[in-house]
């Protein structure tokens, strides 16, 4: 199993960007996806995350300001960020929830996002 991110990069304060993450060896079509972003010297976060029946959730920063979706035939799931700020600067990373509770979560690697203020 495998989750490719990309989409990061730097971009200038207010401006949009967005991320894609596509997963190969195995059908995610039933689990939860979402996004994780860490800081420099802070924990792991919930950005937002996407059921397999399109249920969303955000964080409190970025509600009204991200929009999370998904491909279920590509397997894929995306993350619209708009009005960046620096403080959404962070690696984000890919996230598929097991199907089982005592499954292990499924990580992609990150994708640096840099907002100059």
């Amino acid at each position: 199993v495998q989750l490719q991110a990309f989409g990061g990069g730097l971009v200038q304060y207010g401006r949009s960007l967005r991320l894609s993450c596509v997963a190969s060896g195995t059908d995610f079509s039933r689990n939860r996806m979402g996004w994780y972003r860490q800081a420099p010297g802070k924990r792991r976060e919930l950005v937002a995350a996407i059921t397999s029946d399109g249920v969303t959730n955000y964080a409190d920063s970025v509600q009204g300001r991200f929009t999370i979706s998904r491909n279920k035939q590509r397997n894929a799931v995306y993350l619209h960020m708009n009005s960046l700020t620096p403080e959404d600067t962070a690696v984000y990373y890919c996230n598929v929830k097991p199907l089982a509770s005592w499954g292990e979560d499924f990580w992609g690697r990150g994708t640096q996002v840099t907002v100059s203020s």
